[in-house]
């Protein structure tokens, strides 16, 4: 099958792209004909005679992700419980986590995606980004192997699963402030929270208030995202203060 043209606005890829030098670096191969399908947008795919798309692609690197962190997570952190571990693999394979992994290695330039979604930013949104990374895994899988798959995503994540667990992922800080606010008798916590940016790359900058101070504020994907980490902000700026 002839490899379809890369969209308008998309790059085609080469040794220079930030992913195909990782890959090489850890000597996994990639077919190029998955390569591309990996990186066909149903967008695309529609206004070009449905061609195939990447979401079975998507729906294999799911299943790799999940693989290779659940195995890292339970080999490093023998401590930890079933629910804890769960929370911090839901945390390091969310969309926002997929799109911080993606936007490293430059995968959005590459995205083949239809017009409506270029001019809406759609190489730049988090959803897509997510999506086409974990499609790229599915990819790899099918051309090296699951091994080398396995071997990718633990170079990629286990990093960040570390830093998960050093920085509390997967706790509710808002709970955590709650209760340290009930404990010493403080009024709080309340939220304000401000939108900002284009609907396709919306940003919310959130700050917890505790006895009408505001502490630093945190910025993040949506308001859950947001009003998490400025409570985790809260409750580390009133615990080092010699508050709790």
């Amino acid at each position: 099958m002839a490899r379809p043209a890369a969209g308008p606005g998309a790059r085609t890829p080469d040794d220079s792209w930030a992913f195909l030098a990782l890959l090489k670096e850890l000597e996994v191969e990639i077919d190029p004909q998955l390569l591309d399908l990996a990186l066909t947008h149903r967008s695309y795919a529609f206004e070009h005679g449905g061609l195939p798309t990447n979401e079975r692609l998507e729906f294999l690197g799911d299943a790799v992700l999940e693989i290779g962190t659940t195995d890292y997570l339970y080999r490093a952190f023998p401590e930890l419980s079933e629910g804890h571990l769960a929370k911090l693999r839901a945390a390091v394979v969310s969309t926002v986590s997929l799109g911080q992994v993606a936007r490293r290695l430059g995968i959005g330039p590459y995205v083949k995606l239809g017009k409506g979604e270029e001019l809406t930013g759609g190489h730049d949104k988090t959803s897509i980004l997510a999506d086409t990374t974990e499609a790229l895994l599915g990819a790899v899988e099918l051309s090296a192997g699951l091994p080398s798959a396995l071997r990718l995503v633990h170079h990629l994540f286990d990093p960040l699963i570390d830093e998960a667990q050093r920085t509390g992922a997967g706790t509710d800080w808002k709970t955590v402030l709650q209760e340290l606010c009930a404990a010493h008798d403080w009024e709080g916590p309340q939220y304000h929270v401000v939108g900002s940016g284009p609907d396709h790359d919306r940003r919310y900058e959130a700050h917890a208030v505790v006895a009408d101070v505001a502490h630093t504020g945190f910025t993040g994907h949506n308001k859950k995202e947001a009003e998490q980490g400025a409570a985790r902000l809260a409750v580390t700026e009133l615990t080092s203060a010699g508050t709790s």
